[in-house]
């Protein structure tokens, strides 16, 4: 579902109603960008990292959560993390449309995940328009990996590194390339 962001048709993050330019909205952002900042400027355990997160995404972040810094946000409230989750070097989320990252994902350095983009026609191009991204549990996502709106990443799938990815990928598979395309299902070895 594709959500539109203009002076005339509202945001909706938990029954408020938020327009791009409004003081609402802006303040948002502003504070997560200052908290975002804040958070990767000098030296911080991973515990005050994940405390900064909590503050950022206003819920709840489990322990086991890792996330090296520096790392760029710019709306938290539609962030949420699972558990066991890993994210390297230099991420950037654009989440005003929402980022759901389950259990056990891994994310590589220096990937982006825009849930926001704009109209092609010129006359309409300042509207914000926003999907949603969903990585599912066990995803994980190479290096320099960029996940357009309105993906959902199947649980247990890799994203090969460099590549853009614009169409959901299924679970258990292997994608790679600009655009990515599936190469081939994952290899599942068993323990004896």
């Amino acid at each position: 579902m594709t959500e539109r962001i203009s002076d005339k048709s509202s945001f909706d993050n938990n029954d408020e109603n938020k327009y791009v330019g409004s003081n609402a909205l802006y303040a948002d952002v502003q504070r997560t960008m200052q908290l975002a900042a804040e958070m990767n400027t000098g030296w911080h355990t991973e515990a005050e990292v994940r405390d900064c997160l909590r503050q950022i995404t206003c819920s709840a972040i489990d322990d086991s959560v890792r996330v090296f810094t520096p790392f760029h946000i710019n709306y938290g409230k539609k962030t949420s993390f699972g558990h066991d989750c890993f994210l390297n070097f230099g991420c950037t989320f654009l989440a005003i449309g929402g980022i759901t990252i389950e259990d056990g994902v891994f994310i590589g350095p220096h990937c982006v995940l825009a849930t926001e983009y704009h109209p092609e026609d010129p006359a309409t191009r300042h509207s914000l328009l926003t999907k949603p991204i969903v990585v599912k549990r066990g995803a994980w996502l190479g290096a320099n990996v960029t996940v357009l709106p309105g993906v959902t990443i199947g649980e247990n799938a890799i994203v090969a590194a460099g590549s853009v990815v614009t169409k959901d990928v299924p679970d258990n598979m292997v994608v790679a390339g600009v655009p990515a395309k599936t190469i081939r299902e994952i290899k599942q070895r068993t323990m004896s």
